[in-house]
């Protein structure tokens, strides 16, 4: 995976400021250039009586100019990297996304959280959740209140390994990424289990760690540095409090019943996504790697 134009979806308020902040960020790191997009309201499909329909037009052009006014006013200090913008109609503005995806020919597509939900975590709302089901690129979630951190800093990737074919892809262009943005690549398995684990759990766990490091090791031939963890809890959210995800992008394969070459979100992702503490980028479902790339993770 290799990012070169990310597309960020922005409304007004803080979410929008939430998701530019992360397009930002990752456009910096990636050299990519960055489109900004607000999908509004399409036009009424049949003319109205008199002028209304001119009015109803020349109304959603005004607005949509406005808030893409905003945007350009929290981009003003950014001269570092290329910034277009443009907006989209559609009734749903996670499917007018998808639909900017294949017009800007975009590698990511970014958003901020849906309101209502806690500091620091990710809300699924209308958007993210035809973004989410639909997409044919990555889609990237920001945490509420990622906009008002200053400079939010990339430190690393991490992946969240379930051990499956589809994971393997995952971690395969995850480091693929890691390379391109030069940091570190961390792969986290999470064991939710609702009671103390026994001794010899605990030691399958161990030899786990250390053959997954060891795949991992000889995959990446060098090319970026990966640490592993195995990560328990009696949930997902008390396994992933676990790890320190300040300066990471936690990344998750989709469901492995979801079509190919569409993000699907399974039930285990969903939960990840509620339980981060940082931003989150769901990965499509892609068709198995060639031999000898990633092959061998998750085989004993």
């Amino acid at each position: 995976m290799k990012i070169e134009h990310i597309l960020a979806g922005f409304v007004p308020g803080a979410r929008g400021q939430d998701g530019l902040a992360l397009a930002v960020l990752m456009a910096r790191r990636a050299g990519a250039r960055l489109t900004v997009a607000h999908v509004h309201v399409p036009a009424w499909p049949t003319p109205g009586p008199g002028k209304i329909d001119a009015e109803w037009r020349s109304y959603v052009a005004e607005q949509t100019a406005g808030i893409l006014e905003r945007a350009r006013d929290f981009m003003a200090d950014i001269t570092d990297i290329s910034v277009d913008y443009l907006s989209q109609p559609n009734r749903g503005s996670g499917r007018g996304l998808v639909q900017l995806v294949g017009r800007v020919k975009a590698d990511v597509v970014v958003i901020g959280s849906a309101p209502g939900g806690g500091r620091g975590r990710i809300r699924i709302g209308s958007t993210a959740d035809q973004l989410l089901h639909a997409s044919p690129v990555p889609v990237a979630l920001a945490p509420r209140g990622y906009g008002e951190q200053g400079s939010p800093e990339l430190r690393r990737l991490t992946v969240a390994y379930r051990r499956d074919p589809g994971s393997d892809e995952a971690v395969r262009q995850a480091f693929e990424l890691a390379a391109q943005v030069d940091v570190p690549l961390r792969l986290i398995t999470l064991v939710v289990s609702g009671r103390r684990q026994a001794k010899v759990e605990e030691e399958m766990l161990g030899r786990l760690r250390e053959q997954v490091a060891a795949d991992l090791e000889e995959i990446t031939r060098g090319r970026v540095r990966v640490d592993v963890g195995v990560l328990e809890g009696r949930d997902v959210a008390t396994a992933l409090a676990r790890a320190d995800c300040e300066g990471s992008i936690l990344i998750c394969a989709s469901s492995e019943t979801g079509p190919l070459r569409r993000v699907f979100l399974g039930d285990v992702s969903l939960k990840i996504i509620r339980s981060a503490p940082c931003p989150v980028m769901m990965l499509p479902r892609n068709p198995p790697a060639k031999p000898g790339s990633a092959e061998k993770l998750g085989k004993p």
